[in-house]
């Protein structure tokens, strides 16, 4: 489960920073909409600004949505054997000694 998960955020990662770079800054429109030069935009000046404005906000939910689902299950995560599919048992530190008192050194004539 955690592999399909991890795939989808990575997927959702780039998407990401694709949609983002995609978009172009607020300042790039004021030129197209005087008649001046062309529009870089993809979509022309006011085409689809709507569209990847929805679309990133979606991909940015998944992306937060997935990063949550992960961080919990790193942290819900039980201890796993290497070898075995089965999670292994806690051990119990071992009960330290009881420490003696300190004897005094003998003395010597």
């Amino acid at each position: 489960m955690s592999i399909v998960i991890v795939a989808l955020h990575v997927i959702v990662c780039i998407a990401l920073i694709l949609i983002v770079l995609l978009q172009t800054g607020k300042g790039a429109d004021m030129g197209a909409a005087f008649g001046v030069g062309s529009s870089q935009t993809l979509f022309g000046s006011s085409g689809a600004g709507t569209f990847l404005g929805k679309l990133t906000t979606a991909v940015a939910v998944i992306f937060m949505l997935t990063s949550l689902v992960l961080a919990y299950m790193s942290g819900h995560r039980g201890i796993e054997s290497v070898l075995s599919d089965t999670p292994a048992p806690i051990e119990q530190p071992a009960t330290p000694a009881p420490e003696s008192a300190p004897q005094a050194p003998a003395e010597t004539k």
